[in-house]
């Protein structure tokens, strides 16, 4: 699917070019509308980094293509489609120089724009055979000390291995310390120097904004001092995994034990949320108030995955117990190896890297295989179920 671009002066003109494209069913965390002139191109295009720029009436001055001109050229497989009453032969060559794929009339009739959205997404389909749409995988504490952030941090360097391209994006922003679980340098750069500036955001100034574990997995790492976790708003959240997504296969994400809108905004636009839990009361307790809180929000029952950490078989409170209470199916399984996580945790060090063969390794392995899209075997729930039917 297109990641789509709308920008119009008139709020009414993008609110009806917004709804027609949403009726026509894109996703909306692939459309971005802004309100404006040419100006907000740049800064558009840059933060949500689209395939397809919309512009609506923004030919009155032709001058203002010499902006969509420099744009383009800087990112040549960007297509843009102009709405405007200006059709002379003069101003139909100055936009197709600029970069103007078609040029359709203002107001724009929902057929013939659908139809040059479709010959765009023909055209780029062919010319972006490996454009990204990464998937946002969600992990949350159910309570305090889960194990959340071990098991988001040794995941994403587990799908770095198997070849993917991954981001942690560390939200728990009062204190959060992802990166130490991969890596033993500070970050230079975090969470709240992104957002502090945030109208410089595009791919390069994301990659240099990372703690590199590897060429193929970065960390954003969280503010060092709380105060700062105020800077980090909504619309940052957006339009950083806006372009994340775009950049990378899996967009991963640590969230803290507080629910407000900031984490709401990164929880709503995760394909998959992971709750994080182990087999004691307190945190069966608490696993039922944060699910009673996502029904709450509106997430289906398929969007929410249980993992129990630290599992051992014998536990007073049996697997039957989390599924009658929680109303969810079988939690996938981290075993309980205390000294080998806790040797990674205090070196820095992947599990991967420090304990191939430890039987947390090898599940966050089987975990991994199966977030993977091309699993021949099937999803690890299906490979779960077999498992227990063999047990």
């Amino acid at each position: 699917m297109l990641n789509i671009a709308v920008i119009s002066p008139s709020p009414s003109s993008l609110e009806l070019i917004g709804q027609l494209l949403r009726d026509a069913g894109q996703q909306p965390q692939m459309l971005h509308l802004a309100e404006g002139g040419m100006s907000k191109l740049r800064g558009v295009v840059n933060q949500a980094q689209p395939d397809l720029v919309i512009l609506d009436c923004m030919c009155r001055d032709p001058g203002e293509l010499a902006e969509l001109e420099a744009v383009t050229m800087l990112r040549p497989q960007l297509m843009a489609i102009m709405l405007c009453a200006n059709h002379t032969p003069e101003f139909l060559l100055r936009a197709m120089r600029a970069g103007v794929r078609e040029v359709l009339a203002s107001p724009v009739d929902a057929e013939s724009l659908l139809a040059a959205i479709g010959r765009a997404d023909q055209k780029l389909g062919s010319a972006l055979p490996g454009r990204r749409s990464g998937e946002i995988l969600a992990f949350i504490p159910c309570k305090g000390g889960s194990g959340s952030t071990f098991i988001a941090a040794n995941a994403a360097h587990q799908l770095a291995s198997e070849g993917r391209k991954v981001i942690l994006i560390d939200l728990n922003l009062q204190f959060g310390d992802a990166v130490l679980f991969v890596h033993d340098h500070s970050p230079k750069t975090t969470l709240a120097d992104v957002a502090r500036n945030i109208h410089r955001l595009d791919a390069s100034f994301l990659a240099a904004s990372l703690v590199q574990v590897n060429p193929q997995f970065g960390v954003l790492a969280a503010p060092e001092d709380p105060g700062q976790a105020m800077e980090v708003r909504p619309e940052h959240v957006d339009a950083l995994l806006n372009l994340a997504v775009a950049q990378y296969d899996f967009v991963m994400i640590d969230i803290g034990r507080s629910l407000d809108a900031v984490t709401i905004k990164a929880l709503d636009r995760a394909r998959r949320v992971f709750p994080v839990m182990q087999m004691t009361l307190p945190f069966l307790r608490d696993a039922h108030r944060l699910l009673t809180v996502f029904r709450s929000l509106g997430y289906a029952k398929e969007k929410i995955h249980m993992i129990v950490n630290r599992y051992e078989r014998g536990s007073e409170i049996t697997l039957d117990d989390v599924e009658r209470v929680l109303g969810c199916d079988r939690p996938f399984l981290i075993p309980n190896s205390y000294a080998a996580v806790a040797a990674s945790v205090n070196h820095g060090q992947p599990m991967l890297d420090v304990a191939r063969n430890n039987p947390v390794t090898k599940a966050l392995q089987e975990f991994v295989q199966g977030l993977l899209p091309a699993d021949p075997q099937g999803s690890w729930f299906s490979r779960l179920k077999r498992r227990e039917q063999k047990a």
